[in-house]
């Protein structure tokens, strides 16, 4: 049967590869206003501080490699492997939660201490 209802899956996969091209443009279409991210370095609770967090963060990254997509529901995990000048290849884990065919929630989790200033 189809749908012109997107999965959960299928706009965290449109939404990541945007951000993946450097179309953050394209992927803050993807995003709620009020979205809430919580990672290692960074917590936000909108959209756009996010989204510009993503600009700078994109001025470090060489790309990245999707190693899996995990989906039930209205969650979706994405591993991955994230490729930076600063710590080389890190493995990234992203867990978003879609809410009315929008992200509303963004939770990273990887090692940030290759990126952290030193002591």
């Amino acid at each position: 049967m189809m749908t012109t209802t997107r999965t959960a899956r299928e706009i965290v996969e449109r939404y990541h590869a945007a951000w993946a091209e450097r179309d953050l443009e394209g992927a803050r279409r993807f995003l709620h206003d009020d979205l809430s991210f919580q990672g290692p370095i960074d917590t936000f609770d909108n959209a756009d501080d996010y989204v510009a967090a993503l600009h700078r963060l994109a001025a470090v990254v060489e790309g990245t490699e999707v190693r899996g997509v995990v989906a039930e529901g209205d969650d979706v995990v994405v591993l991955l492997e994230l490729k930076t000048a600063i710590a080389g290849a890190a493995p990234v884990a992203e867990w978003y939660r879609v809410r009315d065919g929008k992200i509303t929630r963004v939770q990273v989790y990887l090692d940030a201490r290759p990126c952290a200033p030193p002591a």
